[in-house]
């Protein structure tokens, strides 16, 4: 009885490794176009991408800061197998939407050369910038763009 306990209790603890926060929100399909009227920042991210595990804290913070302003980030995952997103995100979890694309057909579309790989978007759909890898010197400018777009985003009456 002893020896099953003993193994039971280690399930219990690789389960619970492999395991995300109840926060993540994997989308069902990506369509850019269900944001109309919402600034989008999209970022390509790894599980073994080094600056990822930097630019996650700030995403989280532009989220936060700015989703009632009509901002909507969404990660898009690169790792052939989830597990090691979910993995990843125990560690740096993600308070924005995410998606997964293990056959790098999106990266393929943005044309992704490195890790991360950022693009946004304005309230009409235009894509207005975008950078490859993540410099802590540079997120005021980062941010001074979301705040831009922001900005040019038509008034609305009531909240979403």
């Amino acid at each position: 009885m002893k020896r099953i306990m003993q193994l039971f209790s280690v399930i219990l603890i690789l389960l619970s490794s492999t395991q995300v926060s109840a926060q993540v929100q994997w989308l069902e399909k990506f369509d850019l176009t269900q944001y109309e009227n919402k600034v989008v920042y999209l970022d390509f991210w790894a599980s073994w991408c080094g600056p990822c595990r930097k630019s996650f804290p700030w995403l989280n913070e532009m989220q936060a800061k700015y989703q009632d302003q009509g901002l909507v980030i969404i990660g898009i995952n690169l790792d052939r197998d989830i597990k090691n997103a979910n993995n990843f995100l125990n560690t740096f979890p993600a308070n924005f939407r995410l998606y997964s694309d293990p056959q790098g057909l999106l990266a393929t579309n943005y044309k992704v050369v490195g890790m991360p790989s950022s693009y946004l978007f304005s309230g009409d759909g235009e894509l207005e910038e975008s950078h490859i890898g993540f410099k802590k010197s540079k997120q005021k400018a980062y941010e001074a763009s979301i705040v831009k777009l922001l900005q040019q985003l038509p008034n609305k009456q009531s909240k979403d």
